[in-house]
């Protein structure tokens, strides 16, 4: 009832004020966070996209200097549909790279992981492993020439105007002033640009080869010969290129208003030069020749400039401003960037890579087991639609989910870890052994659901959780003996556990006592009786192990969890049974609370990740200890950096690190909205009169 109540009245905008308060300032609230740049920096720079296309700039607020920043946040232009696989000349097939375990479930089960001698099923491993992979689409800056350096460009004031999606660029250049405007169209691949300069600056439209790297800004600038741009057309006003990469082609449209010449300065390498001092252009990426009209950069700026308004104004906000804790500024900037970023790096029609769509990780791969972190956001803070455009790509490979459980000896559907848009699994050492990503569709539907409830919504993801459930009930295994069901031959979230000895991770056993209540439910919402076996997985599901200081375990069979540094680092998961997931009967609050400040006092926090913090206080708030959820919200500690972009840094690798920005959003909509059961205005925040956060739209957690 709690939750139809919200999602009837998510137009009235007082859910946490009186009605005689006025409403929140969104625009304030907004434009008061807007980043500002002075600096050549490379961890600086700002993005405009639309989720399924982004594009990264420097402080000339286009891609003028991409070797400044390819070691800090670099400068990208990525899509959901911009992907590309080496060639593959010795056929390799995936069922190459599979390997047969026993993990005592009464029968083998291949995993597509990586073997460590030499060979043809390492080296099939190896090519699936890194194809495909996410390509640059091209960099488009300033054409200076060789003689211009980066600290040429003086005077830089450089804003990020989130509340249209434009980004403002002053500076200076040899004495003369530039000032350029940048922006995305919201529903194209496409970027445009407004020029103002005395001088007027040729634009580059420069292409590299991928480099197939794990992690980097897939700019290859040595390989012309194994790519190629041609013209395809042009007129007075604009031109078509053609991209070629092996058995990979793309489609480049540039148009421009004013005089301006097109000329190829060498193999993928064009520029474009005018003569007036305002100027614009436009640059639409492709995958096929567009039959779009052209647009003018004012028609982008106008679309952009609606989107963002619309994005700002029908969701929900948080507004700190009224509060006297000296951090609460401090979290208000780093919610509303995250809320910024996730919107133009996480609501395409895949899920996302962890580094979004600015430069790669892990060949540009997404990790399902992330989509939790990246998008439960969505549902919470009032744009549903969004984690909704995203999860239905679930039901595309939905077959290939299903293979993976059948030759695994599973029944239901078995959800890849590590995959890109084709659904195909990436053979791993780790991934392909975690379970933990399984729940996720479930746990997901069911935020949309109470989002916003419809008859639609469960004929969409209701045969898909009935499949998902039918996997985890089959994963599970019964031991007689003690009339209890088990979790093994699993790698846990927390990673540094291993799958042939680990057996009941907590967060993992939290998690399967959940979702198949909720499959449950959802059976009982659509007509369908219940599934009585489940019903039993349920009840007799093993309790939470714990040691004789009533400290819970990384996992039954880790009985040297508080001694060895292997079980004290890396996600501490364990406090992810309660935080992300409600108590359930599998629990002992005053035992979660005993661990929580034995993890808050001796943790090796210097080996964890951006999601950690948020799921810390998550814990935190549902035991009861609002100032540590605040406090882990801001710890000071690397990966819970938040960089002036308000991207979460993590280390020389993860320069970005997008899970962490949508861990924080679910986390402060939980402190704020609260839980199911929870009690009160802002639950998770302190009550010492501080922190009077001022919200409006947001949906509680389960």
């Amino acid at each position: 009832m709690k939750h139809t109540i919200y999602a009837l009245t998510m137009f009235a905008l007082a859910a946490c004020t009186s009605p005689k308060e006025k409403a929140i300032d969104r625009h304030a609230l907004v434009t008061r966070n807007n980043p500002e740049v002075t600096a050549m920096d490379s961890l600086s720079s700002l993005s405009v996209g639309n989720g399924e296309f982004a594009y990264t700039v420097d402080a000339t607020g286009l891609q003028t200097f991409p070797e400044v920043y390819k070691n800090g946040v670099p400068l990208g232009t990525q899509s959901q549909w911009g992907w590309h696989s080496f060639g593959n000349p010795e056929n390799y097939k995936p069922e190459e790279a599979l390997v047969e375990y026993d993990f005592g479930h009464g029968h083998k089960e291949l995993y597509a992981t990586q073997p460590k001698e030499p060979g043809r099923a390492k080296e099939a491993s190896d090519w699936y492993r890194v194809n495909p992979h996410r390509l640059h689409l091209g960099i488009i800056g300033l054409e200076l020439g060789n003689e211009v350096r980066p600290s040429d460009v003086q005077n830089i004031q450089q804003s990020l105007d989130m509340w249209n999606g434009i980004i403002n660029s002053r500076f200076t250049l040899k004495e003369t002033p530039y000032y350029i405007q940048t922006v995305c169209h919201p529903e194209r691949d496409m970027i445009a640009a407004r020029l103002s300069a005395r001088q007027p600056a040729g634009i580059k439209f420069h292409f590299p080869y991928p480099t197939g790297g794990h992690c980097d800004d897939a700019c290859n600038w040595e390989a012309n010969d194994k790519h190629s741009t041609t013209l395809v057309s042009e007129d007075a006003q604009s031109a078509v290129l053609k991209r070629t990469l092996d058995a990979t082609t793309y489609y480049v449209t540039i148009s421009w208003e004013g005089p301006a010449k097109l000329s190829e300065k060498s193999a993928n390498y064009f520029v474009l030069t005018p003569t007036d001092s305002i100027f614009t252009f436009t640059c639409q990426f492709t995958p096929q020749v567009s039959a779009s009209p052209i647009l003018t950069f004012t028609e982008v700026q106008q679309a952009s400039s609606g989107h963002w308004k619309n994005y700002w104004t029908q969701g929900a906000v948080a507004d700190f401003s009224q509060c006297t804790d000296v951090r609460a500024k401090e979290l208000e900037r780093r919610v509303v960037l995250s809320q910024y970023l996730l919107a133009i790096q996480c609501t395409g029609s895949t899920p996302p890579q962890e580094t979004g769509l600015t430069y790669n990780s892990w060949f540009g791969k997404f990790h399902l087991e992330m989509i939790w972190w990246h998008q439960a956001q969505f549902a919470l803070w009032g744009h549903p639609e969004l984690l909704d455009r995203t999860l239905s790509w679930y039901e595309t490979v939905e077959p290939i989910a299903r293979q993976i459980a059948e030759r695994q000896g599973f029944k239901g559907i078995r959800w890849m870890k590590m995959t890109d848009p084709s659904g195909l699994e990436a053979p791993s050492k780790v991934g392909s052994f975690l379970i933990w990503q399984q729940p996720h569709l479930i746990y997901l539907a069911e935020l949309l659901y109470r989002a916003n409830p419809s008859e639609e919504l469960l004929k969409k993801y209701n045969s898909l959780i009935q499949e998902t459930a039918e996997f985890m009930y089959s994963f599970a295994t019964y031991e007689e003996e003690h009339d209890r069901y088990v979790l093994k031959g699993a790698i846990p979230a927390q990673e540094t556990l291993r799958a042939a000895e680990t057996v009941n991770p907590p967060f993992e056993l939290s998690y399967w006592h959940f979702a198949m209540q909720v499959a449950q439910t959802w059976r009982e919402r659509t007509g369908m009786e219940r599934v009585p076996e489940w019903d039993v997985l349920i009840e007799k599901l093993s309790p939470l192990a714990y040691n004789d200081e009533q400290l819970y375990l990384a996992a039954e069979t880790a009985v040297d969890t508080y001694k060895d540094i292997r079980f004290t680092s890396d996600h501490m998961a364990v406090l992810g049974a309660v935080g992300i997931l409600p108590m359930n009967q599998l629990i002992h609050a005053g035992y979660m609370k005993n661990t929580l400040h034995w993890i808050w006092d001796n943790w090796n926090w210097d080996k964890t990740w951006g999601w950690d913090y948020p799921m810390t206080a998550m814990n935190a708030a549902r035991m009861g200890e609002p100032e540590k959820a605040v406090s882990a919200l801001l710890m000071d500690k690397r990966t819970n950096t938040y960089l002036v972009n308000g991207h979460n840094y993590q280390d020389g690798r993860l320069r970005i690190y997008l899970p962490g920005n949508g861990g924080l959003l679910t986390t402060v909509a939980m402190m704020c909205a609260g839980w199911d059961g929870s009690e009160g205005n802002n639950p998770g925040f302190p009550k010492d009169g501080k922190w009077n956060v001022r919200w409006e739209g947001l949906q509680p957690l389960p």
